[in-house]
């Protein structure tokens, strides 16, 4: 899941990079044209919102502002998709290594109060339940980390193609072409 969603965003944020100068500078041309141009021929989940935008501009700024929001939208959920589970993941894997080093805990006492032998027992048993902590946290921190950078990264993208598509907004007119 970590290598997935890494990949996808490393390409949406190589995506953006590339189309951020020309948007801009179609957006200064103030060509409609010039703007759908651009976004044919980028790739990636901001060319799509911002074309969605764009392409509902004649029916008036506030049906192209709805599109793109609602375009965006939806690239989110492709975006997020399996960051849930990363989450969930980490903010779980410390109890069920918490749950293992229990049962590890009980199953050394069981075995010490069966056997009457010594602390050897004991020790083999706490061992044993220490492993099972060791791999929930071995589970859980990479996944919490690479949930919050994911989170943020894509909280970037969003951010930074919601800025393009104000821009565009903040100088067009319904019917500029």
């Amino acid at each position: 899941m970590i290598y997935d969603r890494f990949k996808l965003l490393r390409d949406e944020r190589a995506a953006l990079a590339s189309l951020r100068a020309p948007v801009l500078a179609a957006i200064d041309s103030g060509s409609h044209d010039a703007m759908e141009k651009v976004l044919s021929a980028h790739p990636g989940f901001a060319s799509r919102a911002l074309a969605e935008g764009l392409a509902h501009l004649p029916r008036g700024p506030q049906a192209a502002a709805e599109h793109f929001a609602a375009a965006l939208s939806d690239e989110r959920r492709h975006l997020e998709h399996r960051l849930l589970w990363l989450g969930t993941l980490g903010n779980n894997a410390p109890f069920v290594g918490l749950f293992g080093t229990v049962l590890g805990v009980i199953k050394a006492f069981h075995d010490l109060a069966e056997s009457g032998a010594g602390p050897e027992v004991v020790m083999a048993g706490l061992s044993e339940a220490l492993v099972a902590t060791a791999v929930g946290l071995l589970v859980a921190i990479p996944s919490v980390l690479a949930f919050n950078f994911l989170q943020k990264t894509m909280r970037d993208l969003l951010s930074e193609t919601e800025a393009l598509g104000q821009r565009y907004s903040a100088v067009r007119t319904p019917h500029a072409r």
